[in-house]
């Protein structure tokens, strides 16, 4: 019985000791607040009317056909379509992460995507690639297209969704890309 009445006179003095006052200032009975800030001013604002959207449309190019070409004059089998009417498959760049199977210029080799942050882009990078995907270092997702960069952060090779797992593309020197898995 003196056990319980020990053990509840300890929990009563422990809940106590965490009812004492914490303050920055000590035991002082100033009250340490940070100072107010000050106003600052606030630039006006200005508005405007925008133009009628569907009224002169000569300042936008030309919808591409389907027959147009991809970058570099080669036409890739699958992205001739897609890339040219943009009517590509949706990307996300979830479903872009891991581990791909590549063939270009009559050749395959590995390209493996993650999503660390390397510039404007994620880590990337390829293993037993020949030609220019040998320097890819980051890869991003660009409307539908995803965009394979060099380890500078410039655009080595363009790439649409054309079926669930797989991606079809050219190079900047024109050499067709396939990513499946």
């Amino acid at each position: 019985m003196r056990v319980i009445h020990a053990a509840a006179g300890l929990a009563v003095v422990l809940a106590l000791t965490g009812c004492q006052r914490t303050s920055m200032g000590g035991f002082s009975s100033q009250d340490s607040s940070p100072a107010p800030l000050q106003a600052q001013p606030v630039p006006s604002v200005s508005s405007n009317q925008l133009p009628d959207p569907t009224g002169n449309t000569s300042q936008f190019p030309a919808a591409p056909t389907a027959g147009t070409a991809v970058a570099g004059g080669a036409q890739a089998a699958g992205t001739q379509v897609a890339a040219a009417a943009g009517g590509g498959l949706d990307v996300t760049k979830e479903s872009m992460v891991g581990n791909w199977r590549v063939s270009s210029a009559g050749s395959s080799c590995d390209m493996f995507l993650t999503l660390t942050n390397l510039g404007s882009g994620s880590r990337g990078g390829t293993r037993g690639c020949a030609g220019e995907l040998t320097a890819m270092g980051s890869w991003e997702v660009a409307g539908k297209q995803v965009v394979l960069k060099d380890r500078t952060g410039n655009a080595i090779a363009r790439l649409y969704k054309t079926a669930d797992a797989r991606f079809d593309g050219s190079t900047n020197g024109g050499q067709p890309v396939s990513l499946s898995r």
